[in-house]
């Protein structure tokens, strides 16, 4: 967690810095095998170089990028989660839970349509 160090430190709100240190530390601990990393001043993980997931901080909510592929793939079940969406990110709101089931199940789709992968973006 070394790496979101800063990242965290400079997330103003209390409780939205808590949350997301929560998300990329259920990450880390879930899949150790991926590498974190800041790129584009946002954290995100990555897997033999190409990216997996990654996470930013807005006013009203928590953002999950999984790539275009990953909300397609789930996009019922993100709609189901009570989460809104558009074509590259989900919102979670800070105030509703997140649905660790639902990001372990994206994470290991992009690991695994990703295997082969050998750029960083699909």
């Amino acid at each position: 967690m070394e790496v979101f160090a800063d990242f965290l430190a400079k997330i103003d709100h209390p409780t939205h810095r808590v949350r997301t240190e929560e998300v990329l530390t259920w990450v880390t601990k879930t899949f150790p095998s991926l590498m974190p990393k800041i790129a584009w001043n946002q954290p995100m993980f990555t897997d033999h170089g190409t990216f997996i997931i990654g996470f930013s901080v807005a006013k009203h909510h928590l953002a999950v990028a999984p790539e275009r592929a990953g909300i397609i793939q789930f996009s019922e079940k993100i709609v189901q989660a009570g989460y809104q969406h558009t074509n590259e990110l989900i919102r979670v709101k800070w105030d509703s839970p997140v649905d660790f089931s639902l990001l372990e199940k994206m994470i290991e789709f992009n690991i695994l349509e990703k295997a082969d992968c050998s750029t960083f973006w699909r």
